[in-house]
């Protein structure tokens, strides 16, 4: 896999349609801030469908797009608790078992929103199947990826108004990388 060649991928279509995804992002972290993070999960679902469609078919992001995906809801939902109360216990032992556990959920689950969105799968299908892909030839690859869509997504969360660049750039990475990864499993 060319890590690079997903990166400029990503970088270019970032620049093509900057105004249109500042503007997604921007309502993706309203909508998300607004309802203390209960809708965050399916937003995030539509966000990374909408951007989908620009990588596959150049189409451009549309703010309703944010809430393409509400029949993910539910089982959104119940994952992203699942998961705050995993991490949280993990916290709460101290902060080492905490970062491990967010890593590790990380790791195994970086592919399930695109799976639900993208192939219709249910959620435990794709957290079978995002498992799958993770664990699936080169292990230093699949954690270079991880390592790539963090680091974008915490340089944005640590400097004012970045996430309104570097959000829409670790998505459309993850989502460029999670295509060469589908059509080789």
């Amino acid at each position: 896999m060319d890590l690079n060649e997903h990166l400029k991928t990503s970088w270019n279509l970032t620049l093509q349609s900057i105004v249109p995804l500042i503007f997604l992002t921007l309502v993706l972290i309203g909508v998300s801030v607004l309802t203390l993070g209960i809708l965050a999960p399916v937003a995030t679902a539509g966000y990374m469908h909408s951007l989908h469609r620009l990588l596959r078919e150049g189409r451009e992001p549309r703010m309703q797009d944010i809430f393409s995906q509400m029949r993910l809801f539910l089982p959104l939902l119940v994952f992203a608790a699942a998961s705050a109360l995993l991490t949280l216990i993990g916290y709460a032992l101290l902060v080492l078992p905490g970062l491990l556990v967010s890593l590790a959920l990380l790791y195994a689950f970086l592919y399930v929103i695109p799976l639900m969105t993208d192939r219709g799968l249910g959620l435990l299908d794709a957290v079978r199947k995002s498992w799958e892909m993770a664990t699936a030839g080169n292990h230093l690859e699949h954690l270079l990826v991880m390592i790539i869509v963090a680091g974008l997504t915490a340089i944005g969360g640590s400097v004012v108004f970045a996430s309104l660049f570097t959000q829409p750039l670790a998505t459309l990475f993850l989502l460029s990388v999670y295509d060469e990864k589908v059509a080789r499993v």
